[in-house]
C-alpha cells in the first residue's frame, strides 16, 4: 500500500512539530479565555448603555482603539491589516450585542 507522498508526519513522528502544536494550543485556549473575559466585560458595557440611554457604537473610540492596536501590531511584528480586521470583528459583536441588549 503507497502512502501519499504529501503526507505529513504526526505529531508522535516529528517531536518538534509536536511541541510546536502543543504551544499553539495552549495560545489558543489562551485566546478564547480572553476573548471569553474580554466579552463579559463589554456585556456589561452594553447593560450599562442601555440603563444610561447611551448609544450602542461609539465610533469615535472605536477609531483611537483601532489606531492604538495597530501600532501595538506593528510593535509586536504582527500585520497592522490583519490587528484591524481582527478588532473590527470583534468590536462589529460588542456593538452587535450592546444592541441587543438595549432592545430589550
Amino acid at each position: 500500500m503507497d502512502e501519499p507522498i504529501d503526507h505529513e508526519p504526526s505529531d508522535e513522528t516529528d517531536p518538534v512539530l509536536g511541541a510546536y502544536r502543543k504551544s499553539i494550543d495552549n495560545i489558543d485556549a489562551a485566546l478564547i479565555h480572553m476573548l471569553a473575559e474580554r466579552f463579559r466585560i463589554t456585556q456589561a458595557v452594553g447593560r450599562h448603555k442601555a440603563r444610561n440611554a447611551l448609544p450602542a457604537a461609539d465610533p469615535a473610540r472605536e477609531e483611537r482603539q483601532i489606531a492604538r492596536l495597530r501600532a501595538l501590531a506593528e510593535q509586536a511584528e504582527l500585520d497592522p491589516e490583519f490587528g484591524e480586521k481582527f478588532l473590527r470583528f470583534i468590536i462589529e459583536e460588542v456593538i452587535r450585542h450592546h444592541a441587543q441588549v438595549r432592545d430589550h
